[in-house]
């Protein structure tokens, strides 16, 4: 099975070019609710919570989490209830294959676009979060191309749910049993040291705890070796559920 072919970048430029024709609507959805967060958790819970992770104030250390999770949300609503609307509703997808274009060039370009979904969040939440002082080191623009890394990610796992999924309410599952627990279990608001074990065991196999540890890592400066497997774990996990969103998906389309 081939990965990512020119053609896909057709799929991708359809999809960016309605979000360009919405991206009024768009905009504010991406920004409030980060900065409501940052906002709430940082200065609210911040006040009463401090030298957490080494840090002396609480919006330092959950700024680089918020910025991981809201990428994961990003690219998993994009590639859940917009790509289930193109293939299901408006039959976008059977219209796609109709042309030359194949049903890999349609997964490869909506993983691509939920990609670059993620890395539109991920970029406004890091301008938000270095506006309230939380980003201090250069390094932290590295929390870019590892936004869209993570999104090929998390757009790859969600394109595999959605193949999969008999109706759009289903999305309610992959959000309420997978997405929200990894916000809140996967490092993001607290170090995870003295959960209980089966919690820690969730945390370390929760697709969002290598992201949120190595955005922690690029936005305070302080890279080292050990995160090349956390990087490691990322690109399996996207490989394993890029060819396996190809072989459902194709699976649907063509029954």
């Amino acid at each position: 099975m081939r990965w990512f072919s020119p053609s896909a970048f057709r799929v991708w430029q359809r999809n960016r070019d309605v979000f360009q024709a919405l991206g009024k609507s768009e905009m504010p959805g991406i920004i409030a609710e980060p900065l409501l967060v940052l906002l709430a958790m940082g200065y609210g819970l911040g006040a009463y919570v401090s030298n957490i992770g080494g840090r002396d104030e609480y919006i330092e250390f959950i700024a680089p989490g918020i910025i991981a999770a809201y990428g994961m949300f990003s690219a998993s609503l994009e590639c859940t209830y917009g790509s289930f609307f193109r293939m299901d509703v408006q039959k976008t997808y059977d219209s796609i294959i109709a042309t030359p274009l194949s049903i890999e060039d349609v997964v490869a370009g909506e993983v691509l676009w939920g990609a670059t979904r993620s890395l539109i969040t991920t970029t406004a939440v890091l301008i938000i979060a270095s506006m309230f002082g939380a980003i201090d080191s250069y390094w932290a623009l590295l929390a870019l191309p590892m936004g869209f890394l993570a999104g090929l990610m998390f757009a790859s796992i969600a394109l595999t749910f959605t193949a999969i999924a008999p109706a759009i309410s289903s999305f309610n599952y992959f959000f309420t049993l997978f997405a929200t627990p990894m916000f809140f279990f996967s490092g993001v608001f607290f170090p995870m040291d003295e959960f209980p074990e089966a919690v820690q065991t969730f945390s370390w196999i929760a697709p969002l705890t290598p992201v949120s540890r190595i955005m922690r890592a690029v936005v305070d400066g302080d890279l080292e070796w050990g995160l090349l497997g956390a990087l490691a774990l990322i690109l399996i996990v996207t490989f394993v559920f890029f060819q396996l969103s190809l072989v459902l998906m194709r699976r649907r389309l063509l029954k």
